[in-house]
């Protein structure tokens, strides 16, 4: 396999006018969740915006039907950031209703059921905090066993954890210096590394980053990857290999490579996040939001939106290896 693709929402068809805000994980046994927004009447960020997922158990060639996990009336239920919990093997889905209160749900099935959804918002939101987002991406599991969201409200990104396989949350470290929406990767030394939306108050047009060595409770000084151009939208990044795996270290990360929505192009890191390569570009029209998963045979995979001449006209997955990405300089 060198690269495919397949479209799995379709703007327009399914009783939604739009899909937007992928995000993607890889269950234990190989089964691969999509989820996403489904907005009624409109591409408009609020308004009859449900919460949906599609179910592949042939890395992303053939896909089920549609499964509506949130209804929330005329309101927004969106921003989806699950997590595979590997000790439990749960995946916890954090999301958010009208970008306000926090909700947790969870599927001990590889997605085919879910508990009720049950509201956080207390324990993970500042009285002050008007606008909330969770992810809208995966979270990781760290070593220690701990679950890690990446999350913003007004003003900063910011990452929810939980320490008691997602019963219980608790607020995270902020990082400081225009930022939103963001992800999140624990580096082999054991510091998370975030990776943020740049709202580009700073006068910059580069992605922010920044380390925390607490296990996301707090985070250092904020920089900007000059490598990683953005025009103001969501990415992604996800551990690949280490090199005690697989002979190197290696970190994906994906985004629009452009100061418009266009160009969705995914990289690699060799060096745990500090540089990123010129990477390979996978759709050159339009393209915005993403989410990076991995495979157990390494194969790499990107949920991304994209279109002809907008996008927001379709929600793909692609799927590759290291080789294609890399032009064959590199391989497992």
């Amino acid at each position: 396999m060198t690269f495919e693709q397949t479209d799995v929402f379709v703007s327009g068809t399914g009783g939604y006018h739009t899909y937007r805000i992928p995000a993607v994980v890889v269950t234990p046994s190989g089964t691969l969740l999509a989820f996403c927004e489904g907005r009624k009447y409109s591409a408009a960020d609020d308004g009859d915006i449900d919460l949906l997922l599609r179910r592949s158990f042939d890395g992303g060639k053939t896909w089920e039907d549609v499964q509506l996990l949130c209804d929330a009336g005329p309101h927004t239920a969106g921003n989806p950031a699950p997590v595979v919990d590997l000790e439990t093997g749960k995946v916890v889905l954090v999301f958010c209703v009208n970008n306000d209160s926090v909700w947790v749900t969870e599927s001990g099935d590889d997605g085919a059921t879910w508990s009720p959804p049950r509201e956080i918002t207390s324990q993970v939101k500042l009285p002050g905090w008007t606008w909330y987002a969770t992810g809208p991406c995966h979270g990781i599991q760290l070593a220690s066993g701990r679950l890690l969201i990446p999350c913003d409200h007004t003003g900063a990104s910011h990452v929810i954890y939980s320490d008691d396989h997602g019963q219980t949350w608790k607020l995270g470290g902020s990082v400081a210096g225009g930022t939103n929406e963001s992800v999140a990767v624990e580096t082999v030394d054991g510091r998370v590394y975030i990776n943020c939306r740049n709202t580009r108050e700073n006068g910059r047009t580069h992605r922010a980053y920044a380390f925390s060595s607490d296990g996301g409770e707090s985070f250092g000084e904020t920089r900007w990857h000059q490598e990683l151009i953005e025009p103001i939208c969501q990415a992604s990044a996800i551990r690949y290999t280490t090199e005690e795996s697989h002979g190197k270290n290696r970190v994906l990360f994906s985004n629009p490579a452009s100061l418009k929505r266009e160009r969705m192009t995914v990289r690699l890191s060799y060096d745990e996040c500090q540089s990123w390569t010129t990477g390979r570009v996978i759709h050159f029209g339009p393209s915005a939001y993403s989410d990076l998963c991995v495979f157990s045979d390494g194969t790499i995979g990107c949920f991304y939106e994209r279109g002809q001449y907008s996008p927001y006209e379709r929600l793909t997955f692609a799927r590759f290896t290291l080789e294609w990405l890399t032009n064959g300089e590199d391989r497992l």
